[in-house]
Parts: structure tokens; sequence; C-alpha cells
């Protein structure tokens, strides 16, 4: 189950940027105390519209038992009636938009008499109000038609100029916020809550026969919002754990695409320091910027192994190379030592001969190997320049005679190489001097322009390579020239040099003849 839901999540994970997961990251961190002022403040208003909604509902039912006592009459039951549509009824605070009002003025002294009506109302119902005010802890007064105080510490008095009072005595039910001057914080902490310090008042009709006999004035405290946060503490808990998992989930994210994967690319790389190869695991949730990093990793890698390869090679090739002229003049040595006195001359000259040509042999081996070190390890110069015309005549005049002859074709206008001009004479003068060595008489050198590239196309009339030398022909130390001379160099000292110059070098095959294609870049002229 694990693995199949693994699966589909590494499957349909998007690979997204480092940054982005980061920023996302962060962004919902930073966001955690905006979300909980926000659930606190919408809490916060839903407990007020709770209260609002239960004065709504006590008002109701006691306005209408008022008005059942009013009539004195109850009206049978006239059995079914048609189908009543109900429906919550909208609360009409909200802490956001409401306007909070003042204090409760007291009620004015005034010298109006109490409506008869209204005060045997107010009688009657007195029982049912003391019963509710101690269930509801809501402040409960009944005012008669003129806006006067039936009952309470203001009885006689008037409250006719507020104006919940005056939309109630024109037969509208109002709710308003009003400033709480008498709260007490009972709480350190309860400055935070926008509802502590203030009183809902819900003003409502009474009505007999389509009138207004008196009005009803609840009003009440909201509940304290820790009060509320306490009672709910079951759902509030529920969201405290539910970010904690969504942290966590957001940790594993990170954990699985960004820190493991480092870790394990740490590993390989301490592997191959020490010359075991560990191919990393990719991981299952991909990042742009990881899978860069493993590819980059493995590119690095294959490089090493490669050059490796490569100096385990070269120095093989190496050590034969200079055993078999060390050995020949090691056994020359010998002899003249054990038979130099009684060795005629024309002997003695033969092996002095060989071992200077051996020892020539060695010296021309070290130069060309100081040369390929050089070309391995060079970096081309970045606004190197090259006129490929004067160089190409100038190489034309320089290494032709009777015996071998250059040709040079190239367009009226030739091209400027991006290309030290002794890297591309060195590497020319590599190809014609094989050329002439290999028993060509004629070498044709055309210069054309390729796709932003300079390409040089060397033709000779020389016997060509055997095919089955051909793919080794770049091999260092490979040559078939090695009693004349050859130390099987040239081509990989010729190679390394233009790769310095994001060049190329290659043998193209052809039914007469050698031909060797060298791609340049072309440089802007200045």
């Amino acid at each position: 189950m694990i693995a199949t839901a693994k699966a589909w999540i590494a499957r349909y994970w998007p690979v997204l940027r480092l940054r982005t997961v980061l920023l996302g990251t962060l962004l919902f961190v930073a966001a955690l105390p905006g979300l909980g002022a926000i659930f606190l403040r919408v809490y916060e208003n839903a407990l007020v519209r709770r209260t609002e909604a239960e004065l709504v509902a006590q008002g109701a039912a006691l306005a209408a038992s008022a008005a059942v006592v009013a009539s004195d009459t109850v009206a049978p039951d006239a059995g079914p009636t048609a189908a009543v549509r109900y429906h919550d009824r909208m609360t009409e605070v909200d802490l956001r938009a409401s306007p909070i009002l003042p204090p409760r003025p007291p009620a004015l002294q005034t010298d109006e008499h109490p409506d008869g009506l209204a005060v045997g109302i107010a009688r009657r119902m007195m029982p049912a109000f003391q019963e509710t005010k101690l269930t509801t802890l809501s402040s409960i007064l009944i005012l008669d038609r003129q806006g006067l105080v039936l009952n309470g510490r203001e009885g006689g008095r008037s409250l006719a100029a507020l104006p919940e009072i005056k939309a109630a005595l024109a037969g509208r039910a109002v709710t308003v916020l009003r400033r709480n001057e008498g709260y007490i914080a009972p709480y350190p902490l309860t400055w935070l809550s926008r509802a502590g310090y203030i009183r809902l008042h819900h003003a409502r009709p009474i009505r007999v026969d389509g009138q207004v006999v008196a009005v009803l004035l609840l009003s009440r405290s909201p509940r304290a919002l820790f009060l509320g946060l306490y009672e709910d503490k079951g759902k509030i808990m529920l969201g405290v754990v539910t970010i904690f998992l969504l942290l966590l989930f957001l940790s594993a994210i990170l954990s699985r695409a960004i820190v493991r994967p480092i870790e394990g690319l740490s590993r390989a790389t301490r592997s191959l320091a020490s010359g075991r190869r560990v191919v990393p695991r990719h991981p299952s949730l991909q990042v742009v910027e990881i899978r860069t990093l493993f590819e980059n990793f493995e590119q690095m890698a294959d490089s090493i192994e490669k050059r490796s390869r490569y100096l385990r090679d070269f120095a093989s090739s190496v050590s034969h190379e200079f055993k078999t002229p060390l050995a020949a003049i090691s056994g020359a040595i010998e002899l003249l030592q054990d038979h130099g006195t009684d060795m005629d001359s024309a002997d003695r000259a033969r092996f002095l001969a060989n071992m200077a040509a051996d020892a020539e042999r060695l010296s021309r081996l070290v130069r060309r190997l100081m040369e390929l070190a050089r070309a391995d390890v060079l970096v081309g110069e970045q606004d190197a320049q090259t006129e490929t015309g004067p160089l190409l005549a100038a190489m034309a005049d320089a290494l032709g005679g009777r015996e071998f002859t250059i040709i040079v074709a190239m367009p009226d206008q030739a091209p400027m190489a991006a290309i030290d001009p002794g890297a591309l004479e060195a590497v020319l003068t590599i190809l014609a001097d094989n050329a002439r060595q290999a028993g060509a008489t004629q070498m044709t050198i055309a210069l054309t322009v390729e796709d932003d590239l300079a390409c040089f196309d060397l033709v000779d009339d020389g016997p060509g390579i055997p095919e089955g030398d051909r793919e080794k022909i770049f091999d260092p130390f490979f040559t078939s020239k090695r009693e004349q001379g050859g130390t099987g160099l040239g081509l990989a000292i010729a190679r390394s040099l233009l790769e310095a110059y994001r060049g190329e070098l290659s043998f193209l095959a052809s039914t007469q003849g050698t031909h060797f294609r060298l791609l340049c870049p072309i440089a802007m002229r200045r």
C-alpha cells in the first residue's frame, strides 16, 4: 500500500525548482500566524452572531408569550394549515461592519404614566422573565408603547430616545452593538478579543391584534473568546493537529526531495574519492536543481572514470615506449663494458650509433609528451583570433617544396577563426608532416564556411590509412612509422589543441589518399 502510494506520488509529482519549494514552505509557515488570527476573528464573530441568535430566539418566545397573555385567549386548533416555509433568520450584527454604539444611556425621567395594558402584561410575564434571566443571564426589560420602562431599577423612566426602541415601536425587531462600560477583564489576555468590550441589545415589539402594545429589550454580552475556545477545544485541537501534520508533510517533502538526495550524493562523492564508483539513487520527488546536480555528478563521474582509464593506458603506453630504447641502450652499454677492448672500431661505432639513435628517440618522446601535456591542460583564450588567409599562405610557402607541394583553396573573404594562431599552425603542421612522412607529394587545404564554423579539409595523394588502423589513429603512441622515428602522439596533440578552442578534428574516409577535416568556430572581426 505504501509502495503504491509512493509510486503514484512519484509519477505525478511536478518537478519544481528548489527556490519554489522553499518559497512555498516559508510562505506557508509565515502565513500560519495570519491564518490563526483570521481564524480567531472569524470564530469571535461567530460567537457574537450566536449570542444574537440566542437573544432573537428568547425575544421571539417571550414576545409570543406576552401576546398570548395580553389577549387572554388561546385560539382552538384549526387542524392542518397550509404549508409554511421555514428558513433561518439572517443575523444582523458583524464585528467587521456593524457600528459599535456608545454605552446605553440611563433612562430619562418623565411625567408620563405607563400604559395599563403593558403594565398588566409585565406583571403576568415577570415570572417568565426571572426564569429566563436565570438560565440565559440576559437582561430583560419590558417597555410600553411610549417607551417607558416597566420593570427593573429604571422602572417608570423613558428609553424612547434609543434608536433600537424607536425601531421596535415602529414594529421592527433590531439588534445593535454597544460598548459595555461595566466590563471587567477576567483574564490577562482578554484585550485580544474585540467582543469582550461590547454588549448586544435586541429590541422586539409585542403585538396584539396587529398593534404594537409593548417592547422587549434584551441585552447580553457575547460569549468570551477564550471561554468559547475552551468549549470548542476538541475542534481547535483537531485544527492544531492538522497544521502539525501539514508541517510534518512539508518536512517529509523537503527531506525526500532535497536533504536525502544531497546526503546520498555526498556518500557517492566520498566513494568516488576513494576510488569506488557508487551510482546514487535518484530521488522519487524530483526538484530541478537536485536533478541537475545528479546529472552533473554522473557526468563528472564518467569524466573521472574516463580520465583514470586514459591515465592507466597512457602510463602503460609510456612505459612500453620507454622500455624498448632503454633496453637497447642498456644492452649496448653492457656489451661495451664487457667486450669493449676486444671489439673492433666498426662494431663499436655501430653500437654507439644505435645508442645515440635510441637516446634521440627518448628525447623526441619526452618533447612530444610535454607538448601533449600542455595541449591537454590548455584552456583556450576567449578572445583568440586568427587571420586564416595569411596563415594558410605562409604555411604553403614554408612547408611546400619540390617534393611536397601544398595547394590552398579559400573564398575571397577568408573567415576569422576563433583560435590562437600558434595552435592552428601547430595542428596544420602536424597534419602536413604526417602526409609527407606517409609518402604524399601533394596536399590540398580547402577552406569553407559551414554553420558559423571554419571548415578546413586537408586531402593528400598518399597511400592512405589502412582500414584496420583508422579507429586507432588518434590513440596516443599508435604509429605505423615507429622505425622511422614516429611517436604516435602528433594526432593526439592536434586534437587536444583544437578541443581547447572548442574545435574538432576528424578523419573522413576517402577512396584515395588521406582526408582530415578540421572545424573551428568563427570569430567576430574586431
